[in-house]
């Protein structure tokens, strides 16, 4: 196939993402292209893209303010993901689709489905390759034929970005402080008002865990998850999961998040 002698010859020019994705749109037609950087709780770096304009804003700039830090596929890259081909609803927690980060954001891109192949680049650097569909999800067999593109396109993305390590400095966590230094983006929540097993039920729950997920990962009874947040919306003055969810954000932009007691 000429397309992948196109992308391994544009490997360190400019013109390389759009050769990856012209030769993936060879193997399966698809709506939109976006490539992220992540490493540990730094803001992903939007390394390429081919949204049009009037989709841009949501695409990248609304979820680099935040909504990222709730995406399975940042949770994933940062929890250390094998590299290779994910369907975002193969990462998704159980209440994916009911929860505030899909009804508040996600359900925003109107997307039928996204995939993503994932290339880990060491240093807590992983790039992560979406393909998103507007129209209809990925079939089985569409699957099957991009799986086979992996090595190629972990191979290009390796050498095209083996330095973006560099990019994330000095926000780069230390060596093994990755995950706590996520944690403390959900930690800080409510500081002052919420307990710590409250500001873990926020954060699973944002996450879109059911309560008797949290209650499974916590060692509590779902019954107890729900007094816990009952007792949340109480301290915070809230009554709903999407006015947790605003406030979160809220947090996360600088923006004043709770009124004075």
């Amino acid at each position: 196939m000429e397309q992948i002698g196109a992308a391994v010859a544009a490997i360190g020019s400019a013109a390389c993402p759009a050769r990856l994705a012209q030769l993936l749109r060879a193997v399966v037609p698809y709506s939109y292209t976006v490539i992220f950087g992540y490493c540990g709780s730094a803001r992903p770096l939007d390394l390429w893209d081919d949204f049009p304009p009037e989709k841009r804003k949501v695409f990248v700039t609304d979820y680099q303010a935040g909504p990222y830090l709730l995406d399975p596929f940042y949770l994933a890259a940062t929890s250390a993901a094998q590299p290779g081909l994910y369907r975002l609803r193969e990462l998704a927690p159980d209440r994916f689709y009911q929860g505030e980060y899909f009804r508040n954001y996600y359900a925003q891109t109107g997307l039928a489905e996204e995939i993503a192949f994932f290339s880990d680049l060491g240093a807590g650097a992983v790039i992560v390759l979406s393909l998103m569909r507007a129209d209809k999800p990925f079939t089985n067999r569409e699957l099957r034929a991009l799986a086979g593109m992996r090595a190629v396109v972990n191979a290009v993305v390796g050498q095209h970005w083996r330095d973006i390590g560099e990019s994330f400095r000095p926000a780069q966590p230390r060596q093994g402080d990755r995950g706590r230094d996520i944690e403390k983006s959900f930690h800080s929540f409510g500081a002052g008002l919420l307990t710590p097993r409250e500001r873990e039920v926020v954060e699973f729950t944002l996450k879109g865990h059911s309560a008797e997920a949290i209650g499974r990962m916590l060692g509590i009874s779902p019954g107890t998850v729900r007094i816990h947040r009952r007792n949340i919306y109480g301290k915070l003055r809230i009554s709903s999961q999407g006015e947790l969810f605003s406030r979160f954000i809220a947090t996360l932009e600088g923006l004043p998040a709770f009124d004075a007691p």
